[in-house]
């Protein structure tokens, strides 16, 4: 046994090694990539993991009114009609929230009313069949 070699190979069997063993790796990092980039041919992966499959993507669906706070919170109650009356108006839901929070008409609630629709679409007139009489 040499200076170099006390355990049965030398600093340039290392070398070897390990350059080797990075082109191993970088060879299949390169498989690896084909095999995902490959398109929807039935790979069992592509439902596992459909971004990496390249399956299209869906478009979220646009903000609703409430979503974006194009509106105001009403406090409203029912008539014995069905018919909706505003009560009070607020900007934001917890300020409605807060204001009916010691509720105990249960005519009485809270909704959101988006801007440009009428406070008629509250009501809650019940529908009567036209073979019904009164």
């Amino acid at each position: 046994m040499g200076e170099n070699n006390p355990f049965g190979f030398d600093p340039e069997d290392l070398d070897r090694v390990f350059r080797d063993a990075g082109e191993g790796l970088r060879d299949l990092a390169a498989k690896i990539g084909r095999f995902v980039e490959q398109p929807d041919a039935g790979i069992p992966w592509a439902s596992i993991f459909p971004d990496l499959a390249g399956a299209p993507r869906t478009r979220p669906a646009p903000p609703t009114a409430g979503e974006t706070g194009d509106g105001v919170w009403v406090i409203y109650t029912l008539d014995d009609d069905g018919t909706a009356r505003v009560e009070q108006v607020f900007p934001t839901e917890i300020e409605a929230l807060r204001a009916h929070k010691n509720n105990t008409d249960p005519r009485r609630s809270v909704r959101f009313l988006p801007y440009g629709v009428t406070a008629g679409i509250l009501d809650r007139r019940e529908e009567t069949d036209a073979g019904e009489t009164g």
